[in-house]
């Protein structure tokens, strides 16, 4: 298990796009998921009715797609901004 705790404290590159909502990296995986969260409050980009969905800005839905989206399907799509 050691292994896997690692890997959020690893310092990783971020895309262009994603960096365009968290600020420059490399940045730990934890850190991302953190500014993307300070980023969706920031904008309120969370659905009123249902909290766990998120309404995607522009230049959030470079990383995450246009359209609505979960919030546990969200850090999937982010990860793929990740290397």
């Amino acid at each position: 298990m050691a292994g896997k705790n690692n890997a959020l404290q690893k310092p990783v590159n971020l895309t262009p796009d994603l960096e365009a909502v968290c600020g420059k990296g490399p940045m730990t995986r934890a850190q991302v998921t953190s500014k993307v969260w300070d980023y969706i409050k920031k904008n309120d980009l969370q659905d009123a009715k249902d909290r766990r969905m998120i309404n995607p800005d522009a230049a959030l839905g470079k990383v995450t797609g246009k359209d609505q989206i979960s919030m546990f399907k969200m850090t999937g799509a982010v990860s793929k901004h990740m290397s």
